[in-house]
């Protein structure tokens, strides 16, 4: 019999209205005893039953809910059938099926709280980031490649929310060997190499897919600037869509050199029309706006600078500074898209922000579209908190 995790008067009813999170303060008492990752059954004051979840002492986020029905066993058979649900409900959404970079789970959006899967053509990238899922990687493993029949699992758990949970990193091939040519995957008519043992996340940002796919039809015969250009995603995008020109900017030089290599693999694209630097952006954008220069099309996609809610103010400044920046680059009638990967920024305050910003470079902007990630990211409408993405195309007179 599993232990049970016993709640504070009235911190059930989060679990009523199915999220999937017991924080530490709720926790009234654990009957039993529980090692990291082991599975406790969620009761209320009175000792009724609500749910089993996976036990995280050392975090805030004391459990995870793998199921709202107590009655539930957790089991390998139980994860095989849920990564079989998540991968199946991909395969029924439009456009999904085709593409060779695809996020299988979303955590908690798919009932796998601390589980990610992306694939990349054959091979499955999956990072483990609490103890409830580094308890069941075996289970898990085996249930990715009975899902998808893919040739080969690599793990990537090295995020740094680990180390919230006590957990070290860890990373290495799961099940079959690396590929010997590396991994290639085409979005959109462009091909990109993905780096899945060193690269940001488990290797390609595959969230912003629609977006880039956006960039490309707005791209047309445009001055663009990407900010933040990583490998080069959003640049090869534009590039395809028939852009006059594109500066990319990374702080990364080996960022750079990748997307050097990505648009390499592309030779239809025209690469005099593509300039690269490696730079801090906000200097630039700075030497840029001295310098005169003006964009058609700007695209702002900083990394997380605000990982957590309390992180929240300093990180305000550094969105509310590099869109300043934005607005007075952009040319009359352009457009900007401009995103925040920050948890700790909802999409309220991150409106908020941007009209700030073009306030105060004396610039009268709209929002034309509200942009999200991809459709194989999806936020569970009991845990908003997993829409993590959010952003703005805006164009300002």
């Amino acid at each position: 019999m599993s232990a049970r995790l016993i709640l504070h008067p009235g911190k059930e009813r989060s679990l009523f209205k199915r999220h999937p999170w017991v924080f530490d303060t709720s926790v009234a008492r654990l009957a039993g005893h529980a090692r990291p990752g082991n599975t406790v059954t969620v009761c209320d004051a009175h000792g009724t039953p609500l749910a089993k979840a996976a036990f995280s002492p050392h975090s805030k986020i004391r459990a995870r809910v793998w199921s709202f029905d107590p009655g539930a066993i957790i089991d390998h058979a139980f994860f095989k059938r849920r990564i079989a649900q998540a991968v199946a409900r991909r395969m029924a959404l439009p456009g999904l099926a085709r593409q060779q970079g695809l996020r299988l789970i979303h955590a908690e959006s798919d009932g796998l709280p601390g589980v990610i899967a992306d694939r990349y053509a054959d091979t499955v990238v999956v990072q483990l980031n609490s103890a409830g899922a580094e308890k069941w990687r075996d289970a898990i493993v085996a249930g990715l490649v009975q899902a998808t029949g893919c040739a080969r699992v690599y793990e990537r758990s090295d995020a740094d929310v680990r180390t919230l949970e006590g957990l070290p990193p860890l990373a290495g091939w799961r099940y079959g060997e690396a590929p010997s040519g590396g991994i290639i995957i085409e979005e959109h008519g462009v091909r990109y190499i993905v780096d899945i043992v060193a690269g940001h996340k488990t290797g390609f940002y595959l969230d912003q897919r629609d977006n880039r796919h956006l960039a490309a039809a707005l791209a047309n015969g445009k001055r663009a600037l990407n900010c933040f250009c990583y490998t080069g995603g959003f640049t090869l995008q534009a590039l395809a869509g028939g852009a006059a020109s594109v500066l990319s900017i990374d702080s990364s030089q080996p960022a750079l050199e990748q997307a050097l290599a990505n648009l390499a693999l592309n030779p239809h694209l025209q690469a005099a029309r593509a300039q690269w630097r490696c730079a801090n952006v906000f200097d630039e954008l700075r030497a840029l706006k001295s310098a005169g220069e003006s964009f058609d099309l700007i695209i702002l996609d900083p990394p997380k600078f605000a990982p957590s809610a309390s992180h929240a103010p300093a990180a305000a400044r550094a969105y509310k500074d590099i869109n300043l920046l934005g607005f007075k680059l952009l040319a009359p009638g352009g457009l900007m898209m401009t995103f925040s990967c920050s948890g700790g920024i909802g999409i309220e305050l991150f409106q908020k922000i941007v009209a700030g910003s073009a306030l105060d470079a004396g610039r009268t902007a709209r929002i034309v579209k509200r942009l999200q990630g991809a459709a194989d990211h999806p936020v569970a409408l009991a845990f908003p908190e997993g829409e993590y993405l959010k952003g703005l195309l805006v164009q300002a007179d």
